[in-house]
């Protein structure tokens, strides 16, 4: 660095570097974020990389079709953009006890069972531990190899010598470089880590997984430009106590971030759901007030899931509004245009929204079934079943149209459903679908005449 021996002051949410310490962040606004950490100042031998370096026009530069490897998990597959690129570096973040390195050992098992020489490197377990979980996962072939080193230089050395096509670094936050002074975890190290995993991977077209620690507020702990180095970044969702994980991609320079892999906690491991429709439902009441059915769009795929509301009247004087899975500002806000354009008394109320299944869910499609829940528990009128509902509402009342309606219908219709209501304005854009009512809606005023008494 440019600074001699000493010490300098880095931002733990941005890695922006001070000579002295601030409150705040200049760069990402972050408060009480700068820790101290010693420097050295480093010699790298830049006049060989000067000869080395040359300007390309971007007509000359060819691409080749990169080859795309299978890890074995459809689900894992599709969030991943169809497979695993070579020279890839892959982050995977997600809650203690949610199944990181459990799903990483799985892909190593099936990688290794393809005949890939696969590296798994390890800085908090001992291999004793390794084994342990991997008997419970299944058997493994010799193709798989177990490394535990937290040093930088002897992993570099390793992998010279071992040639992996693939590996895994479990954790990021445990991995050290001697050139480095401050403790492994601190916003230097990880930053000296991933820039090492970063060369090793597009220098010698190595896959990298790369695990990382999650803080209490859900994101990866270090320097935020951990996740800008990076090729991917997946994150693991869902209750750790509970069966379901959900595997999102916010992050893919191969593929959409759109998409997500739906898993199973079993005692051999985990399992992928191949229709997370079906497995979102599985359970739901019948005939109960508050209880309608939804569809959303993650990506190409359309998922059903049962949104649940409980209105009743607040014995505090504000009321309480409550909600799992979706966003507590949008429902206030489709409560507000409920008691606006719709007439409905909700103001002193209480309210609990709720998406079944442990599923969060941000699009505004299922805004249409957020209302007709809370209109069906509120004037306790029931949702006829094999209903299902999906369109946005806007703040004057109206129901917008959404995206890919007619993928959205099939899907209810595939499932069983019987009647879907959606946007008039896409209704009148649909083919004539055999087996499944189309009913249009235009305005939130209408959504009471779909339940029954």
């Amino acid at each position: 660095m440019a600074k001699g021996k000493g010490t300098v002051f880095f931002c733990q949410n941005c890695g922006y570097e001070s000579s002295k310490w601030m409150g705040q962040c200049p760069a990402c606004k972050e408060w009480n974020s700068f820790v101290e950490e010693k420097v050295v100042k480093a010699s790298p031998n830049t006049r060989a990389r000067r000869m080395e370096a040359k300007v390309t026009p971007i007509t000359e530069v060819s691409i080749n079709e990169c080859e795309r490897i299978s890890v074995g998990f459809q689900e894992l597959d599709r969030v991943l953009g169809g497979g695993l690129v070579k020279g890839s570096l892959i982050l995977v973040g997600g809650d203690p006890g949610i199944g990181k390195s459990t799903i990483l050992l799985q892909v190593c098992k099936n990688l290794s069972e393809q005949g890939r020489k696969v590296l798994y490197i390890s800085g908090e377990e001992s291999m004793e531990q390794i084994k342990m979980r991997a008997d419970r996962i299944g058997t493994f072939g010799n193709s798989l190899s177990l490394f535990c080193e937290t040093s930088l230089t002897l992993i570099e050395e390793v992998i010279d010598g071992e040639k992996p096509e693939v590996v895994v670094i479990d954790s990021v936050q445990t991995m050290y470089g001697e050139d480095v002074s401050s403790a492994p975890g601190s916003v230097s190290q990880v930053r000296e880590a991933t820039n090492t995993f970063m060369q090793i991977a597009k220098g010698k077209g190595i896959t990298i997984f790369l695990v990382g620690h999650v803080t209490k507020e859900g994101v990866v702990a270090g320097p935020r430009v951990l996740e800008h180095m990076v090729d991917t970044v997946l994150y693991f969702e869902g209750d750790r106590h509970a069966s379901y994980r959900i595997l999102r991609g916010v992050k893919n320079r191969f593929g959409s971030t759109n998409e997500i892999g739906v898993f199973e906690m079993q005692q051999t491991g985990l399992r992928e759901v191949e229709n997370p429709s079906e497995f979102m439902l599985e359970g739901r009441p019948k005939d109960a007030s508050g209880s309608v059915v939804a569809c959303s769009m993650e990506g190409s795929r359309p998922i059903l899931l049962e949104v649940q509301a409980l209105v009743c009247q607040s014995n505090l004087g504000i009321p309480r509004r409550t909600t799992v899975g979706a966003e507590l500002n949008r429902v206030n806000q489709l409560m507000a245009v409920l008691e606006k354009r719709g007439g409905f008394h909700l103001g002193s109320c209480d309210a609990y929204v709720n998406i079944a299944g442990g599923i969060r869910m941000v699009e505004p499609a299922i805004d249409l079934a957020i209302a007709a829940a809370i209109i069906s528990s509120y004037k306790e009128r029931i949702m006829p079943p094999g209903t299902i509902l999906f369109g946005e509402i806007g703040l004057s009342g109206e129901v917008r149209a959404v995206s890919m309606a007619e993928q959205r219908v099939r899907e209810a219709k595939k499932l069983g459903f019987l009647r879907c209501v959606l946007p008039e304005s896409n209704r009148k854009g649909l083919p004539e679908i055999e087996g499944i009512e189309i009913v249009g809606i235009s305005s939130v005023t209408e959504i009471l005449s779909l339940c029954k008494a």
